[in-house]
């Protein structure tokens, strides 16, 4: 298949056929991300998508998920997005879900009747990387939304009954703001209640905005313990019905899994373990 620069997909989509029909990201602007630096963000035209359609068909035969690429497809206008889906539904019908990674502005741009079209279609699941729920810590990596909008664009998303998949970032408030980010990040995904919530941990890319204020001393990163006590703090703040919480990505210092909220006790006693027998993730091990 034909791929531009590396292609990045959420964990759970490890086995699905990875569809460009976007080039990069089209904000590409927060501090602590290193991933779309390579390239120029663009749309690719229908007729190069579904060519690589037509050659993934030939090529994989029985494909059972679809993931559209890069880092923000659900850009796209709704009436190509319903093309590329009915392609996909011609080719593949075999398919049991299509997964997009959004933004909250593309989500805030399309109309609730959109979102109910792109469903009918077989959109299956919308990943949103909102990494905080703080205000501040937002503002400060640049990410290009605010708190309101976030919950405002999660909420479309829950309307629509698409399944949503929200992504924090463990440690994103450094030392000075962790307090903020565990308790602020748990009230925004209650208010929300996704489908999935899942926690990565910050990873210092050397060409990132955060790297260099890291090594001129601005922000301090958290320790494995310390990321533990800020997750313990996200588990006991957060207030979720039927959620499924990971945070057993490569990155993790602890493998978590379970659903919220009634998972929350067992997982708060896997973190006081760990606490307790400092049992983490090697940092050699730890990566994206």
């Amino acid at each position: 298949m034909r791929y531009e620069g590396n292609v990045y997909r959420p964990p759970s989509e490890g086995r699905s056929y990875i569809l460009q029909v976007t080039i990069g990201c089209a904000h590409n602007k927060c501090t602590f991300c290193s991933m779309y630096k390579d390239k120029a963000f663009r749309i690719r035209d229908l007729e190069e998508i579904f060519e690589d359609l037509k050659r993934a068909r030939d090529y994989y035969g029985n494909v059972k998920r679809i993931f559209l690429a890069d880092g923000d497809a659900l850009v796209l206008k709704t009436k190509d997005l319903e093309l590329i889906l009915k392609e996909i539904n011609r080719l593949f019908p075999e398919c049991e879900r299509i997964g997009i990674y959004a933004t909250p502005g593309d989500i805030l741009r399309k109309s609730l009747d959109d979102l109910l079209k792109l469903k009918e279609l077989g959109l299956g699941i919308i990943y949103l990387g909102i990494e905080s729920g703080s205000e501040l810590i937002l503002d400060k990596v640049r990410k290009g939304f605010t708190r309101d909008e976030i919950i405002k664009a999660g909420q479309k998303v829950k309307k629509s009954k698409i399944p949503l998949s929200i992504t924090l970032i463990s440690g994103l408030g450094g030392k000075n703001h962790w307090k903020e980010h565990a308790i602020s990040s748990a009230d925004l995904v209650s208010q929300i209640n996704p489908e999935y919530v899942s926690l990565l941990t910050l990873m210092m890319e050397k060409n990132t905005e955060l790297y260099k204020d890291y090594e001129n001393r601005k922000f301090d990163i958290l320790s494995p313990s310390e990321v533990a006590v800020e997750t313990k703090l996200f588990l006991e703040s957060v207030n979720l019905k039927n959620s499924v919480f990971r945070s057993n990505h490569a990155s993790n210092y602890i493998p978590l899994k379970g659903t919220l909220n009634q998972d929350r006790k067992t997982l708060i006693a896997q973190i006081n373990e760990a606490l307790k027998n400092e049992e983490f993730t090697d940092e050699r091990f730890r990566s994206l």
